[in-house]
């Protein structure tokens, strides 16, 4: 198995990379953000292993640069500070992983055998359908650059929607994922919550992309404007 170690701290990188040979991976070291962003973009590894404070680039840009260049190389990502925001913004960012220096490197090789198990699935920490982007970490919808009011209901129905565009998703499903397993109410509330959302993602920009699929449910799909 193929790592990328980007640490800026010679004798750490150095430990790490030692450590991980001995337990059979193959380790590549990056000393800042830029090279780590190089040498990520030109090879192909199984995992990385990447410190937030970093020169020239820190970890979080290094993660969103990667992301949004389609790369889904599983990330772990290394942090001084036990700060909880710290770890917060890593996984929005798209890190898969953290660990809080100092750590065993015992449970550094078996974070990292976890991530090469998971793989490198396609992950955004930005959800886009057409011109619709729902970005989950700080709770915003955009269409076209601008951005929708929507309630915490409204968001969590259309990121859902989001997470399977072009699928047909049944009221059940949505009762489910939105709401608590104690709800009881009528389900009718999801057509309701449906023509809200309709009313503030699609008709202010003449498009029609949240579709109801008659007795079966509904579908978010990429669609372009259409007059009204």
């Amino acid at each position: 198995m193929r790592v990328l170690v980007v640490e800026d701290d010679n004798r750490l990188a150095t430990t790490i990379k030692r450590g991980l040979v001995a337990e059979g991976f193959s380790v590549d070291n990056a000393f800042d953000g830029e090279e780590g962003v190089w040498l990520a973009s030109v090879n192909a590894y199984d995992a990385i292993v990447l410190d937030i404070m970093l020169p020239k680039l820190n970890g979080f840009r290094v993660c969103a640069t990667l992301r949004d260049q389609e790369n889904w190389t599983p990330i772990l990502m290394l942090t001084a500070k036990a700060g909880e925001y710290d770890e917060a913004e890593a996984l929005d960012t798209g890190a898969d992983d953290y660990l809080t220096k100092p750590f065993s490197f015992v449970v550094l090789v078996a974070h990292l055998r976890a991530l090469v198990r998971r793989g490198s699935t396609q992950r955004p920490a930005l959800l886009a359908v057409g011109d619709l982007e729902v970005d989950p970490a700080s709770r915003i919808c955009r269409r076209r650059g601008v951005t929708i009011d929507l309630t915490a209901k409204e968001l969590a129905i259309v990121e859902y929607l989001a997470h399977r565009s072009g699928q047909v998703v049944s009221k059940a499903d949505l009762l489910e994922h939105a709401w608590d397993f104690a709800y009881e109410g009528n389900p009718s509330v999801i057509e309701v919550h449906i023509s809200n959302i309709r009313r503030k993602i699609d008709k202010p920009f003449d498009t029609d992309s949240l579709l109801t699929v008659r007795g079966a449910g509904y579908r978010l799909i990429d669609a372009c404007a259409v007059p009204r």
